[in-house]
C-alpha cells in the first residue's frame, strides 16, 4: 500500500516500506500543470506503474484545505 501525504511544499510518500519526498516542482514538471491542480491519482501514477486507483480523483488544493 502507498501512503501520500500532502502539504505546500510537496508529498511525502511511503511506498514499499519507502520513505521519500517528491517536491512541488518536480511533480508539476511530470504533470505539466500547477501543483494545486495536480490530482492525487496522479501522483500514486508518479509512484506505481499500475497503481489500483479507487474513488474520484481529489486536487492537491482541496486535500490541503
Amino acid at each position: 500500500m502507498t501512503v501520500l501525504s500532502f502539504d505546500d511544499k510537496g508529498v511525502d510518500v511511503v511506498y514499499e516500506g519507502h520513505d521519500f519526498r517528491l517536491e512541488k516542482s518536480l511533480i508539476e514538471d511530470a504533470v505539466q500543470k500547477p501543483y494545486p491542480d495536480v490530482t492525487d491519482h496522479e501522483v500514486l501514477k508518479l509512484v506505481e506503474e499500475n497503481p489500483a486507483l479507487s474513488g474520484e480523483p481529489r486536487r492537491i488544493a482541496d486535500i490541503m484545505n
